[in-house]
């Protein structure tokens, strides 16, 4: 059913941005789908399949959570945590989600397995092969903000796919909350994305997840969450599928346990798989790569927020499996006597590199218990089995690594992880992959989008084209005295750019990015305008060589902490390096002075994460990695400046 909103838009209007789009092209769905399945498809009328879509921050995990309290998946005594489905440490403590997780919940006698993607763009690769399992997508978008770039980002790949989506307004109880806009600025996302006819005929619900109220028209919302899954039921396609054909089901996720091992996760396409059977199936990678046996030993569908072992699963079903030690992502698991694999799953190519290396700092092996580079490299090509947007290279020295990833979140996500494993490691500064296309050089840019009080406009304008930024977008947002500038970036401008930019607009400035494309080299960017106060020797720091430093810029070192030569210890106050003796001890006499008594006080010390260690180093600089510190020093070789 269209609602009102989407009848505001003019009919002329729809007409010519459908025509000027072109002629409508095939859905990768539609050429996977062989002539002999659609003679003996069957629609599976109790199942729905859907992902849950969104730029991030705008509401994604907490839905989920209003949807498993409607299906009552929790007793009425149960104390149920905020972010059910944020079960990973870091998620928790960043508030994002990092990886994708299933459930499946029970409404009106329909199946509904849902699952909660990433919205931040450096973890697109976890969206990208998750919309392989499912028909459809709910598109949670922020009732103020509107469509961002992420939006973008997993709408476009929804689209390409075929897949069918539902429009979820969340917030709706902002006080500055404009649905009729959110609404039409997504109509417009989908047409400009190519949309079909039938895709951009899309349901609209609005809700306000946090309060558990949903309802087809803004104000009119209800104290549950059923509008929003009846469009589901209602809107999103049951799966097409034939029970009988060859089996076929492709490995679209990766998990653990720590007693049945390896498990793969993926949507049964077309047959049925069946447990503890060891003659019938085979694994292949893409049509062309090589069929050997496997035995598939447990099987499990999702049941709430848990598994439900079974002894068989048929197509249209997203499954779990154990039993095959070796199973990878993109890998199809095939019928021995019918193998028909399909292709294997891609997504787009990193964009950022960093070196992670042995640590040979004088305080190496003192605080971490996985130092050797052959453990570090065992467990970066694990971390490969299901970060399919990774990719990880040796280096001559054999002792470093190249690692690529999607930005600098997607690899510092992958360090803390490390980190708290017990790994030390040496972290070199992120550098953006370069290519060369037609012996010209090409580097990657990203789309920005940043929004600020009127008063700042001018040094975000300026902090950006001092970046190599080219302006696209400037204007006054609608609610607020705000104004908004869009940008493209080159990712090497983007790298360390948050800081910054809150800096320069006192922590007012809301920031988003999203990859664009390549685009000719942009030239040599400004560096940083200030330069590292170094350690003067090894030692333990003290308040009285603190208290001399400090004059010089600030510090990140506070007393009793170990340092070593030409360790970072703070931010030089003006260009070029600077090495102070931190370690300073004050001369001992026999004579009193009449202010014994007055103690003088250190200034606080910046405080140093490893996201801000990150963006912080230069080329010439390091980041020092353990499961205790993050320590950043000059790199080991190099002739320092000295003032």
């Amino acid at each position: 059913m269209r609602l009102k909103a989407l009848m505001l838009w003019s009919v002329t209007s729809r007409a010519a941005a459908l025509v000027a789009r072109g002629p409508l092209r095939t859905t990768s769905r539609a050429l996977r789908s062989s002539p002999a399945l659609r003679m003996a498809a069957e629609t599976l009328e109790g199942i729905r399949n859907v992902a849950i879509v969104a730029h991030v921050d705008h509401g994604k995990t907490t839905l989920v959570d209003a949807l498993l309290q409607q299906a009552e998946v929790f007793r009425e005594n149960e104390e149920v945590q905020e972010r059910v489905m944020d079960s990973n440490d870091q998620e928790r403590e960043r508030g994002i989600t990092i990886l994708a997780k299933n459930a499946a919940i029970d409404y009106k006698g329909v199946k509904v397995n849902l699952v909660d993607t990433p919205g931040h763009a450096d973890f697109g690769g976890e969206v990208e092969r998750i919309l392989n399992m499912v028909d459809g997508v709910l598109l949670v978008v922020d009732s103020v903000e509107g469509p961002k770039p992420q939006t973008r980002f997993v709408l476009k790949k929804a689209l390409e796919l075929g897949l069918k989506a539902v429009l979820v307004v969340n917030k709706i109880d902002r006080p500055q909350a404009r649905p009729e806009y959110v609404v039409d600025k997504a109509f417009d996302l989908f047409v400009e994305l190519d949309a079909s006819d039938e895709q951009t005929d899309f349901d609209i619900v609005y809700c306000s997840a946090i309060n558990g109220q949903s309802g087809v028209e803004p104000d009119q919302l209800q104290e549950s969450m059923a509008p929003i899954l009846d469009a589901i039921v209602g809107s999103i396609p049951a799966p097409v599928v034939d029970q009988e054909a060859p089996a076929q089901l492709l490995v679209a996720n990766i998990d653990y346990d720590d007693f049945k091992g390896k498990l793969g996760i993926g949507r049964v396409r077309q047959g049925r798989l069946k447990a503890n059977d060891g003659g019938t199936f085979a694994a292949m990678n893409g049509p062309d790569g090589e069929m050997r046996n496997i035995k598939i030993n447990d099987l499990f569908v999702y049941d709430n927020l848990g598994r439900k072992e079974v002894a068989e699963a048929g197509a249209g079903e997203i499954v779990m499996f154990s039993g095959v030690a070796d199973i990878q992502i993109g890998e199809t698991v095939v019928d021995k006597s019918a193998p028909a694999p399909l292709p294997s799953l891609e997504v787009e190519e990193p964009t950022v590199s960093m070196s992670f290396a042995v640590n040979k700092s004088p305080l190496a092996g003192k605080e971490g218990d996985k130092l050797t580079s052959r453990v570090i490299r065992d467990r970066l090509f694990k971390e490969l089995d299901r970060n399919v947007a990774l990719q990880v290279e040796p280096q001559d020295s054999g002792d470093a690594f190249t690692v690529s990833g999607r930005g600098p979140l997607h690899l510092t996500v992958l360090i803390e992880t490390m980190r708290r494993e017990g790994f030390e490691l040496e972290i070199g500064p992120p550098e953006v992959i370069i290519k060369d296309v037609d012996g010209k050089k090409q580097e990657p840019y990203d789309a920005i989008e940043v929004q600020v009080p009127d008063e700042y406009a001018s040094n975000v304008v300026d902090l950006l084209n001092r970046r190599k930024g080219e302006m696209t977008d400037m204007g006054k947002t609608e609610v607020g005295d705000y104004t908004y500038v869009k940008y493209l970036l080159p990712t090497r401008g983007s790298i360390g750019l948050r800081t910054n930019l809150l800096s320069a607009t006192r922590g007012t400035a809301v920031i988003d990015s999203n990859f664009d494309s390549y685009r000719e080299f942009a030239g040599e960017i400004e560096p940083r305008d200030k330069g590292s106060l170094l350690a003067f020797e090894d030692g333990e720091a003290t308040s009285h060589g603190l208290l001399g430093a400090q004059d010089r810029g600030q510090l990140f070192a506070t007393p009793k902490t170990a340092v070593y030569k030409d360790m970072v210890v703070g931010v030089h106050q003006r260009p070029g390096d600077l090495r102070v003796n931190v370690c300073k001890l004050k001369q001992l006499t026999n004579m009193r002075s009449a202010t014994k008594g007055i103690v003088e006080g250190l200034s606080p010390p910046l405080e140093l994460t490893l996201d801000s260690a990150v963006e912080y180093i230069t080329n010439e600089e390091l980041v020092e990695v353990t499961p205790v510190s993050i320590r950043m020093a000059k790199q080991r070789g190099l002739k320092n400046k000295k003032k």
